[in-house]
């Protein structure tokens, strides 16, 4: 299987995601917050430098939960766009709903 080089955009969402999982891991030991997350410290610096800019699912999944962060704030960071709102395949996303809905 071949798999698609990622896009600009999917790089700067994989670049924000790093920056809210050091933000919120904060001072606390990486080695420690990595082997809760059942990843390496490697691994923890690269998603935390925006160089693993697409983690498995499960590697989000246990990071945010060692961060005791709600998972929810990695998929809005993921999917914010850093300008003025959230994107989703360059549709509009506001507040759950999808605004090219009519009515």
């Amino acid at each position: 299987m071949v798999r698609l080089p990622l896009t600009p955009e999917q790089l700067a969402a994989g670049r924000r995601l790093g920056v809210l999982f050091r933000s919120a891991r904060a001072d606390r030991d990486p080695v420690r917050v990595a082997a809760a997350a059942g990843i390496s410290p490697e691994t923890l610096r690269k998603l935390e430098s925006g160089r693993m800019p697409s983690p498995s699912f499960g590697t989000v999944v246990g990071l945010c939960a060692a961060l005791e962060m709600p998972v929810d704030d990695a998929v809005a960071t993921w999917l914010a766009d850093g300008v003025d709102g959230d994107r989703v395949d360059g549709d509009r996303i506001s507040g759950g709903r999808d605004e090219r809905a009519v009515g």
